[in-house]
């Protein structure tokens, strides 16, 4: 190993040789404590190999394996943790598409409102209670027939995503589908892996956001269905308490339909809280 890390001591990025070379020992120390065969190495490389083939612009199957292991939420818990009274954060996932279509508030993410429509409202707020007008509020999620747009050429490509700012009062609604629990994509490598390992692919129903404002911290989070029979095994490990919601139900009978609703439907409302950037620092 001394020989391998010595290689390295020319690295002239001080981060970058210290990353590499935290690799190069843990992985030897790995292969040694675990007495890896020449078999088991091959195994390795090639589901790396079939990691790599299977990933496209619409298909990220690294991102899906660091998901699955629990990567994803330790970088996120190393860097986002709780105290600030911001947001809680979790896992951008592998489906997130950049340029959304900029949408007013009020205005449907979809098409189709399906037999279960959602109208989602909330406010962004800082961390001492105050509005933020003019945040961006950047959502996607899943179809009724569980998969998100990016996985389904029936779908347009902007189904079910959208970009929307605040009002002068920190305030945003959008209406949407009711988020169903879905499988992650379990045919390729990743799948293998869980399928081999006795672990299931669901996830808990839930809507993503990007939710950032200028000189403030953006945050990249979920809001669960509270009623998802998930919500303790998720298999990206992608769940905080602080993050699940009851959606409530109306009854049109009873409650006046939201504009553009009809039948029954369901509502949610949520705060997102930011932190405040930090000072930069002098040069």
């Amino acid at each position: 190993m001394r020989q391998v890390l010595a290689s390295f001591d020319n690295c002239p990025d001080p981060r970058l040789r210290e990353l590499v070379a935290a690799l190069v020992r843990h992985l030897h120390e790995f292969a040694v404590e675990e007495s890896v065969t020449e078999a088991e190495w091959l195994a390795a490389i090639r589901f790396l190999t079939d990691v790599g083939h299977i990933t496209t612009d619409r298909r990220q199957e690294f991102i899906l394996l660091s998901d699955t292991l629990g990567l994803s939420m330790l970088v996120d818990l190393i860097h986002h943790g709780s105290g600030s009274g911001a947001t809680e954060s979790t896992v951008l996932g592998p489906f997130y598409v950049e340029g959304s279509p900029w949408r007013s508030n009020g205005d449907a993410i979809t098409d189709d409102l399906g037999a279960q429509p959602l109208l989602v409202s909330g406010h962004v707020r800082d961390t001492a209670g105050l509005p933020l007008p003019g945040a961006t509020v950047d959502v996607w999620q899943n179809a009724t027939n569980r998969l998100y747009a990016v996985q389904d050429g029936a779908q347009t490509p902007e189904n079910l995503r959208g970009r929307f700012r605040t009002d002068a009062d920190g305030a945003f609604a959008f209406r949407t589908v009711r988020p169903v629990d879905y499988p992650i994509p379990d045919d390729g490598p990743v799948g293998r892996m869980l399928h081999a390992t006795g672990r299931h692919p669901w996830r808990p129903a839930h809507i993503h956001f990007i939710i950032s404002a200028e000189g403030y911290v953006p945050v990249t989070t979920h809001v669960f269905d509270s009623e998802s029979p998930y919500l303790d095994s998720d298999a990206v490990f992608g769940v905080k308490q602080s993050l699940v919601r009851k959606l409530v139900a109306h009854d049109p009978a009873a409650d006046s339909a939201p504009a553009g609703i009809q039948g029954s439907w369901h509502t949610v409302d949520i705060d997102i809280v930011l932190q405040l950037e930090a000072p930069a620092l002098p040069s």
